[in-house]
C-alpha cells in the first residue's frame, strides 16, 4: 500500500483514515494486479493503463468514481445499499457500512468491460 500511504496521512480523522486503509488493503488483496496511482490528488486503480475506479474522502462521505457505464450497470445495487447516486460518482455516507462485495463487483465488471480499452477514460455520450 506504499503508493497510498502519503494520501492516507492527509486524512485528518483517524476513523476515516482507518476505513480507507482497510479498503485499500482489501482491494490490494483481492485484485493484486491493479496498479495503485494518485492522480488529481485522488487515489485510483488502473489496469493496463486504463482507469478502473477512484475514491475521494470528504467530510460526510466517501466518493466512489467507477465511470458512468458502471454506475448505470450497478444503479440498483448502489441504491439498495443506501448510497447516493450522482451523475459521475456515488457517495457512501460514513455512517454506512462499506459493501466490499459491491465494490468488488464494480471493479470486476470494469476490468472485463475495459480489457481491450486503449485509453485512460472511456469515451461515451
Amino acid at each position: 500500500m506504499e503508493r497510498f500511504e502519503d494520501y492516507l496521512l492527509t486524512i485528518e480523522e483517524g476513523e476515516k483514515r482507518q476505513r480507507m486503509a482497510a479498503l485499500f488493503a482489501h482491494i490490494k488483496e483481492t485484485f493484486p494486479t491493479l496498479k495503485e496511482e494518485i492522480k488529481w490528488n485522488q487515489p485510483m486503480y488502473t489496469d493496463h493503463g486504463t482507469f478502473i475506479i477512484g475514491f475521494s474522502v470528504s467530510k460526510g462521505h466517501l466518493s466512489v468514481a467507477p465511470e458512468k457505464p458502471a454506475l448505470k450497470e450497478f444503479q440498483e445495487a448502489i441504491e439498495k445499499e443506501g448510497y447516493k447516486l450522482l451523475k459521475e460518482i456515488f457517495h457512501i455516507p460514513w455512517q454506512k457500512d462499506l459493501s466490499y462485495e459491491l465494490l468488488e463487483e464494480i471493479i470486476r465488471w470494469n476490468r472485463q468491460e475495459k480489457k481491450d480499452h486503449k485509453g485512460f477514460w472511456r469515451t461515451y455520450t
